[in-house]
């Protein structure tokens, strides 16, 4: 058997481990749905009033909930991606990560049974708020390939943030720091076009909503469901999932060796 069989082998059973970790404590796979619905039904229904009657432009298209509808499955997404930190810092705390790295086994499985274990559970919280996105009036007018690019920009995004979110469980120092330390993946959503267009911003915010990476992948998101333009955003939302996705397991693989040698 190969290398690489003996990786895939191995990657295969810490996806195993964690999934069924996932159903004994299902804590993390339900704030990682609740959040968003919540968030959901409270800017359509609170707020949605007030801010959809001021919203115009040419990424506007239909009532409100149609606007903030992909932000928030965006934001899904990120929240999601607070499991893989969890996780890994609980392995990391309760020792068992010292023991995989005595034991014959690829130790780049661990780390990315935990990156497919959180994809797995970031698409079920991303279907759950599609869905009741859809049941509060949500109307997408996407064909089937405009669907299927945007299932997989929230995969390519889903997959960057992730490795991101394990290196930071690997580099905290308690479960409750590692909890912390994405937090600020989950807010980017709200300082980009999630809400509302960034043009509404004072000058300073919108430049660092225009130039920040959840904002090109929201617009590109948009107009693949709503047929808004998308211009060059494409482009960029790719760009920025590919630098994220370098970066974050370079970081997840240096200091899960780091920690080796310690």
């Amino acid at each position: 058997m190969s290398t690489l069989s003996y990786a895939a082998r191995d990657s295969v059973t810490m996806f195993r481990r964690n999934m069924k970790r996932a159903v004994r404590y299902p804590t993390v796979v339900v704030t990682i749905v609740l959040m968003p619905v919540l968030f959901l039904l409270l800017f359509n229904y609170a707020f949605g009033g007030a801010l959809g009657t001021g919203i115009q432009g040419p990424q506007v298209k239909g009532d409100y909930i149609d606007y903030i509808a992909p932000g928030i499955i965006l934001m899904t997404v990120a929240t999601g991606s607070i499991g893989a930190a969890l996780g890994v810092c609980m392995d990391k705390t309760e020792g068992i990560v010292n023991r995989f790295r005595t034991m014959p086994m690829s130790h780049t499985s661990f780390l990315t049974g935990h990156v497919l274990g959180n994809l797995v559970q970031t698409a079920l919280g991303t279907a759950v708020v599609t869905a009741v996105a859809f049941a509060i009036g949500f109307r997408p007018d996407a064909t089937a390939l405009e669907w299927l690019a945007a299932t997989g920009l929230l995969a390519f995004l889903a997959f960057a943030l992730t490795w991101i979110s394990a290196a930071m469980g690997l580099v905290a120092k308690t479960v409750e720091s590692a909890s912390n330390l994405p937090m600020p993946i989950t807010l980017l959503p709200f300082l980009g076009s999630a809400i509302v267009p960034t043009d509404t911003m004072p000058s300073w915010m919108r430049w660092f909503a225009d130039h920040q990476p959840f904002t090109p992948v929201n617009e590109t998101l948009r107009g693949l469901l709503m047929g808004t333009g998308i211009g060059d955003s494409g482009v960029v939302a790719l760009a920025w999932c590919t630098g994220l996705s370098l970066v974050g397991y370079l970081w997840a693989r240096s200091a899960f060796h780091r920690g080796a040698r310690r």
